[in-house]
């Protein structure tokens, strides 16, 4: 088993982004943007040389889903009419990036290739695609798109034990594969003899938001919600210490078919270890009464060993918990808890919900996108243009919030999963190399699945802050509702839409899609209202300034190979970010300090409850709060 090596340490780049001619190049360039009325979207999308210019598409063979190859064809802007314009055979998939609604024109493209030219990105990616050491501070590789490559891909001649990397991965692949088809299909039982159909998944951070985000997706995709139908298996997951989160999550579960998976790369993280000791004195209530073992230690062991299972880093800490060594799966120092969904954190709960066929597909989606970003130029490669474009709003334009608007329900848990890791990886205040930033990395990231996020704050993204916004859209839907149910041939209307107009409810929404980034490019001026014949004490109430930024993301449908591409193209972009800031993304010291002054506001507590100890060592705020507590009750 491959366990880290020293020999691909490499130093930290020096170079600071700020430090390059590209930088100033820059600062002038969105100076003009925010001054020159000219270069406002509603005059430049009347070019239409210029927004073609500014798309990419990604195509996906059925080969390549199928696993018969290893290439993509991807096309660079300059080739875009074709594809764009050409109906789709429905052997092949699209991914069509426009972000000619952004505050760029090519030449400002170019002056952020030049950047990211001078900043090493290709380098960079270079670096992490082969394994080398650029968490710098933890002195490991980044390497979760290994767990994306298929059996038998060449990482030898990228990595010298590639092979024993990539066959130790697909080894517990096809234990995750054996372990849930074994269960799935009852051979396996827990110790009353029942079949296993509940999952409670405990875990927190990506080990959580990655899984539950995946799981929500793939609820509404066909193929996906059959798998998951055979045995009526539910799936829960668990994170907050809050023990309202376990009681809510477990209180309509049967114990006694229900198995429980601990995520914890260290197996000493206190949210997951209190939950996962609440889940076994809930197991052991219930379920020693009905055991057949009379001494109470074997009861106990039994138990555990047919409902308790664990992924970690740290094999022998999950044994010593009484779980059963062929019920532990391994994780990687190589693998970060925000990117782990690809690893038995998600790929052994999903697999067990949905099957591993199901999975194997989401992998195979990353997967093409990891080929796509290593392999495409910089021009046409998607996630980079969304790492470059999101350097060039927070940094040069001074828009420090993004919105992520995905256009599906299914996507309702994506935004706060692209949050979760683009925020704990770019929110840093040094370099790589330790040098403090003379700007602020990272970007405060939030979203919502439309249409719900245009009745919450598209008030504040249409008239208020200025939020750059990412639009996700899909030609086909997962629903299999038939459409004419809910419409109606007279002149009324059943649904609260215009009756004349008879479109499906898919079409209803993606007209959001479509209007919503014209909507805030374009806005309303003060003559269009007054042309509509608008009362003059209104008119400034709904005068929209317009001038908005945004990028829309169009797909071909969503489904478990989509989640995957969809999942790569922002963890992607999220590396680009913060390449080009020269910073590391791959650590998160932020996370640690508030937990290291719980402990002793925990011994604090402890003592007041235990002994009657007054409070002590805090500051006077934290102590009145503490006092105020503590009496509660008392």
């Amino acid at each position: 088993m491959f366990d880290g090596n020293d020999s691909r340490n490499i130093t930290p780049p020096l170079l600071k982004c700020t430090d390059v001619p590209q930088f100033t190049a820059l600062q002038f360039a969105a100076s003009t943007f925010r001054n020159d009325p000219k270069l406002h979207l509603r005059h430049l999308l009347s070019d239409s040389n210029r927004c073609l210019s500014l798309m990419a598409v990604h195509v996906t063979t059925q080969e390549f889903e199928q696993g018969q190859n290893t290439t993509v064809d991807t096309t660079t802007p300059v080739l875009l009419p074709g594809p764009l314009r050409t109906k789709s055979s429905g052997a092949q998939r699209r991914i069509i990036l426009d972000f000619s609604r952004q505050h760029v024109t090519g030449e400002t493209m170019e002056l952020l290739f030049d950047l990211a030219d001078r900043m090493g990105l290709t380098e960079r990616m270079n670096e992490m695609r082969s394994g080398y050491n650029i968490n710098f501070t933890e002195r490991t590789a980044v390497m979760h798109h290994v767990l994306r490559m298929p059996s038998g891909y060449d990482f030898q001649s990228r990595h010298p034990q590639g092979n024993t990397i990539l066959g130790d991965v697909h080894s517990v692949l096809e234990r995750i594969e054996k372990f849930a088809e074994e269960r799935r299909r009852g051979n396996i039982r827990g110790c009353t003899g029942k079949e296993i159909k509940n999952i409670v998944c405990i875990g927190i951070g990506g080990s959580f938001a990655g899984p539950q985000a995946v799981y929500e997706a793939l609820r509404g995709d066909a193929f996906a919600a059959e798998a998951a139908a055979k045995g009526e298996r539910t799936i829960r997951f668990v994170a907050n210490v809050d023990p309202v989160d376990f009681d809510l999550n477990t209180k309509d579960l049967s114990p006694e078919e229900t198995l429980i998976i601990v995520t914890s790369k260290s197996f000493n993280t206190p949210e997951t270890l209190q939950n996962t000791s609440m889940a076994r004195k809930w197991l052991m209530k219930h379920l020693c009464a009905q055991s057949d073992v009379d001494n109470e230690d074997l009861r106990d062991l039994q138990i555990i060993t047919k409902h308790f299972c664990a992924v970690t880093l740290d094999v022998n800490a999950a044994e010593s918990f009484g779980i059963h060594k062929d019920n532990i799966f391994p994780m990687w120092d190589w693998v970060g808890g925000r990117f782990s969904v690809w690893s038995a954190a998600g790929m052994l709960p999903l697999s067990l919900h949905f099957s591993f066929d199901v999975m194997k597909s989401f992998l195979a989606g990353g997967h093409d996108i990891d080929e796509h970003f290593f392999d495409a130029p910089l021009g046409g490669n998607i996630p980079v243009l969304l790492g470059l474009l999101g350097v060039w709003n927070s940094t040069f334009m001074g828009y420090h919030t993004r919105a992520l608007l995905p256009y599906s329900h299914a996507l309702r848990k994506f935004p706060s999963l692209v949050q979760k890791f683009d925020m704990e990886s770019n929110g840093k205040r040094v370099t790589a190399a330790g040098m403090p930033l003379s700007f602020q990395a990272g970007e405060i990231d939030f979203g919502e699945a439309g249409s719900n996020g245009q009745h919450s704050f598209y008030q504040l993204l249409h008239q208020g802050r200025t939020v750059p916004a990412d639009f996700i859209g899909f030609m086909e839907s997962q629903s299999s509702i038939v459409d004419e149910e809910y419409t109606t041939n007279d002149t009324g209307s059943l649904d609260g839409w215009d009756g004349e107009v008879n479109i499906s409810g898919h079409d209803k929404l993606m007209s959001n899609f479509f209007a919503q980034p014209d909507a805030l490019a374009y806005g309303k001026s003060l003559s269009d209202l007054v042309q509509e014949d608008v009362p003059e004490n209104l008119r400034q109430h709904k005068v929209f300034p317009g001038n908005r930024p945004s990028s829309s993301i169009l797909m071909t449908k969503l489904d478990a190979f989509a989640v995957g591409q969809l999942l790569a193209i922002y963890e992607h972009r999220t590396a680009v970010q913060g390449f080009i800031w020269g910073i590391n993304s791959f650590d998160q010291f932020g996370t640690e300090i508030g937990k290291v002054l719980a402990k002793g506001v925990r011994a604090q507590l402890n003592a007041s409850r235990r002994r009657g100890a007054s409070v002590q060592g805090f500051n006077s705020s934290s102590g009145f709060l503490l006092e105020a507590y503590l009496s509660h009750r008392r």
